[in-house]
């Protein structure tokens, strides 16, 4: 094991996918000279050459485009989007061509493809460029969602959607990509659609995935003072869904909180909240709660982006109340 960041996880799945595949290619805004907007890509243009990580104008629908194309004609094309919030005008191709082509095709033309980029907020950026888009992208039938926590679960997963015949939505965390982590020497693959159990727990159970696991981990470590044990479940997948694990943990712990950034309409929590309860009513001995962003735009100021995302001492609050436990 060493410890190394986030970026340079996502860096190593990238290098070593296309080391072992030459019809792997990345593609994208400022990814070959620039290093990537966020130096995720630095040095891969020195290794690969022009011909592989691409420099793009400033067109999400046109490079995506091109890579769909590439995708079809028998490439694996690696997009980077600067952000999932520019990603919407690339919405067209994953939507109406890469998730559906399939599918139209009678399963003659397939789309082996990974876009991937930073989603979300990531403090002070305005409404415009704060929104989760995990729930938008799960909801197209014909598309894997990815969306880890931490640096060893991004790499094995992104070797994994790489090596995936079908398109995957890869959604990172601009604020994680300097957190660090253990990750192994050698190579390694984490299977696509399965749950992590990152803390044990007897009391109660504590769903979460990307940047919402530092709330989710840190109120079980403020819970755990109280005599709380909470477990706490990376789903580190939005689809497949793995509520399987989210089932047998309740089992065990008969109480469910989910802890998201998403807005609260028709989010990933809602899906959970309703899979648990059709499947495991009879486990619960309290209702299933969840805790979301404001169901309103992300504004500017520090103080109402404080208010807006989810974070430890509200979900401390919230478990104890499906606890039963005086304020």
């Amino acid at each position: 094991m060493r410890t190394i960041a986030m970026r340079e996880a996502l860096r190593e799945a990238m290098q070593e996918e296309m080391r072992r595949d030459e019809k792997v290619f990345l593609l994208g805004e400022e990814v070959a000279e620039y290093n990537g907007a966020y130096k995720v890509s630095q040095g891969m243009l020195d290794e690969f050459g022009a011909k592989r990580v691409i420099d793009t104008p400033i067109s999400e629908l046109g490079f995506a485009a091109v890579a769909v194309g590439a995708a079809q004609n028998g490439l694996r094309p690696i997009v980077e989007f600067m952000t999932w919030n520019f990603a919407v005008l690339a919405l067209d191709q994953i939507l109406n061509t890469a998730s559906k082509m399939l599918a139209m095709s009678g399963g003659q033309v397939g789309c082996p493809i990974v876009f991937r980029g930073p989603n979300g907020s990531a403090g002070q950026l305005g409404a415009q460029h704060s929104t989760a888009f995990e729930s938008y992208y799960a909801n197209i039938p014909g598309l894997k969602v990815i969306s880890p926590s931490n640096p060893y679960d991004a790499k094995g997963l992104l070797k994994a959607a790489i090596r995936d015949d079908d398109p995957v939505v890869f959604m990172e965390c601009e604020v994680c990509y300097g957190d660090k982590g253990d990750v192994p020497e050698g190579e390694y693959i984490i299977e696509i659609g399965k749950c992590d159990i990152k803390r044990p727990g007897r009391d109660v159970t504590i769903v979460s995935y990307n940047k919402m696991m530092k709330v989710a981990l840190g109120a079980a470590e403020e819970l755990a003072k109280e005599g709380i044990e909470a477990e706490v479940i990376d789903l580190r997948t939005i689809r497949p869904l793995d509520w399987f694990t989210i089932l047998e943990s309740v089992k065990k712990t008969n109480r469910l909180v989910i802890v998201e950034e998403q807005w609260p309409f028709a989010s990933v929590s809602s899906e959970i909240a309703y899979r648990i309860q059709k499947e495991g009513f009879d486990y619960l001995d309290a209702p299933i709660r969840r805790i979301t962003s404001v169901d309103a735009p992300m504004h500017y100021a520090p103080t109402l982006v404080g208010a807006y995302l989810p974070d430890v001492p509200r979900t401390v609050k919230l478990v104890k109340e499906v606890m039963y436990m005086k304020k």
